[in-house]
């Protein structure tokens, strides 16, 4: 009986060694997003993508002298409930150093919430609701850019390329969507008081609903030169093809969330093509090495590259995660939150060098138009 007792002991104190030696191996990284859900093709991008990421930082030593990265996946999908209910799992993980959170702004609001009360550093990748980082954070930092970019980047550049005047915008009253929408109608309004510009329709449809027709014959009926879309892609792709239907002809443009390869899916090439859209730099369109050699190992493992920039600004925040765990030398919170804050100034990524402001804001995200082609690709609008 004593040599079974010892003999058990013995199996404990090996195993138990084990996993310290394990954990001491390792540094975990969570990952929130929409892995399930209306933006699951999001989810499923980003998933892939810190993947790669974290793969490509294991195969050249780790971090921390060689210690390699371990990511945990929470789904949130794309619901503020269940965003608030993914970030508490991952808080509730004490060897979850910090997390990449997560697309969409009104899920990421609750959840950075529950990241801000644990202390525990949150990057979202596709959250561009301006508010975000009016709120005084010390955890919550962006790898993406800001609504309000977006919305002058739109007025500086749209109405002169379609030499349009009558200008529409349509959102879904989502935190980004209205957002956007919000930002947009402000960055217009000198163009407004200068009658340089009109907005004649300014109004919102409903996420998941699948026919938009009455929404839309109050559009047709304002007589648009130019319609800004300003939610998501599935319901982006709905719109467009019944508003061909009934004979609604102006370009159609769409904010940063409303055209991918799916968009082109459900809408059809004869419907998504001529579509635009106002973007960051799509992934194949970054001129970076980190881009290249990112791309490349998508590419080998899942037979393309992402269709939106979302998957890589995720990839982005679980490098500059652990950038800073191994910069600082370490993985407390706030040793990480005060080191992106105050120390991290052109550090090299996929999308470009990273930068924070003290607000916690990704300094110098550029903003391109987008077509899809008669192909179906969507490209750089020349």
């Amino acid at each position: 009986m004593k040599k079974y007792v010892l003999l058990v002991s013995v199996l404990f104190l090996a195993l138990g060694l084990g996993s310290v030696h394990a954990a001491n191996d390792t540094v975990v990284i969570g990952l929130q997003g929409p892995i399930t859900g209306a933006w699951a093709y999001e989810g499923q991008m980003a998933k892939q993508s810190c993947e790669i990421a974290a793969d490509l930082i294991n195969k050249k030593g780790g971090i921390l002298g060689g210690k390699k990265i371990v990511l945990k996946v929470e789904d949130d999908a794309g619901e503020p409930k269940s965003g608030a209910l993914a970030a508490q799992k991952l808080v509730a993980q004490k060897d979850v150093v910090a997390v990449v959170s997560t697309y969409g702004s009104s899920v990421c609001e609750p959840a950075s919430n529950v990241y801000e009360k644990f202390k525990k550093v949150n990057i979202g990748y596709g959250v561009t609701a301006v508010r975000l980082t009016q709120r005084d954070f010390k955890y919550f930092f962006r790898t993406c850019g800001r609504d309000d970019s977006q919305g002058k980047f739109f007025a500086d550049f749209v109405p002169k390329k379609f030499n349009a005047k009558r200008i529409a915008i349509m959102h879904d009253n989502t935190a980004f969507g209205k957002g956007l929408a919000e930002d947009t109608r402000a960055a217009l309004e000198p163009m407004i008081k200068n009658k340089q510009a009109e907005i004649v329709y300014y109004d919102a449809i409903t996420p998941g609903e699948r026919d938009f027709r009455v929404s839309l014959t109050k559009l047709r009926e304002a007589k648009p030169e130019v319609w800004y879309f300003t939610g998501y892609y599935a319901e982006a792709a709905l719109l467009v093809s019944q508003a061909r239907d009934i004979g609604i002809t102006c370009p159609f443009v769409g904010g940063n969330a409303a055209i991918n390869d799916e968009f082109v899916k459900i809408a059809g090439l004869n419907v998504a093509k001529g579509c635009y859209m106002t973007n960051e730099p799509l992934p194949g369109d970054l001129p970076y090495p980190e881009a290249k050699e990112f791309l490349d190992a998508y590419k080998a493992r899942f037979g393309e590259i992402p269709s939106s920039p979302w998957p890589i600004y995720a990839a982005d925040a679980l490098n500059i995660i652990a950038y800073a765990v191994d910069k600082s030398g370490s993985t407390d919170s706030t040793v990480l939150a005060e080191y992106l804050r105050d120390k991290v100034d052109g550090a090299p990524g996929i999308t470009g060098p990273i930068g924070f402001t003290k607000q916690g804001d990704r300094e110098g995200v550029p903003f391109y138009l987008y077509v899809v082609d008669d192909q179906g690709d969507i490209v750089v609008s020349r």
